[in-house]
């Protein structure tokens, strides 16, 4: 499925869903798939997990560091989650969009609300479990909490569903596939409307 080029500037993908819900798994396959796709690397404070990487997964900082960015008003939106700080660059996302790019934030609930505020213009889609009891058995499979840990993720996933309301779209992951050509075709669909291509008609319609 290929994605339909735009002559303006590129359009803010906002990608929110529970932990557990296979959002990591879905971006990986949008960033392989669409082409001219950037991901938005998020600056955090927890610790990393096995196999993650600095730079590349996350930007890995102390709570000192990410508060002296914070201070400087370096983040688009910060939020703390089970403890840790997480905070998109700013800078970084403006001047993609201004670049022609589309970029990808992959962000909770919280920091997806914060943006909202500042920029309408976007794509803000809730990736959704097929059921809670299939999202505890991943999280179970993933094997990377406590169980104490995972019944704290289940009850923060049920205030966060109730908060996919403010989305645009919503994408049910039961089968990543189907869930990476959904969103796909979402995108293609806002890359069509008319307030992406203005510029475009002002060309036509002056020649």
């Amino acid at each position: 499925m290929k994605i339909f080029k735009s002559k303006n500037n590129g359009i803010l993908i906002v990608l929110s869903a529970p932990s557990g819900c296979g959002k990591t798994t879905v971006e990986k396959r949008l960033l392989n798939k669409v082409p001219r796709l950037k991901r938005s690397i998020s600056y955090t404070t927890r610790q990393k997990r096995k196999g993650e990487r600095n730079g590349k997964d996350y930007f890995f900082v102390t709570k000192e560091a990410f508060l002296k960015k914070r201070k400087e008003r370096r983040f688009l939106e910060w939020a703390k989650v089970f403890g840790n700080y997480y905070g998109t660059p700013k800078d970084f996302v403006l001047n993609t969009i201004k670049g022609g790019h589309d970029i990808l934030l992959t962000i909770d609930v919280q920091g997806a609300q914060k943006i909202k505020s500042k920029l309408k213009k976007g794509i803000y889609i809730f990736l959704l479990p097929p059921s809670l009891p299939i999202l505890r058995k991943r999280l179970l499979k993933r094997k990377t909490d406590i169980k104490k840990e995972i019944h704290k993720r289940i009850s923060q996933a049920r205030v966060e569903i109730r908060a996919a309301f403010s989305y645009d779209y919503l994408v049910i992951n039961d089968s990543v596939e189907t869930a990476v050509d959904t969103i796909i075709e979402i995108i293609n669909a806002e890359k069509h409307k008319i307030t992406y291509n203005k510029e475009v008609l002002r060309g036509i319609c002056s020649s």
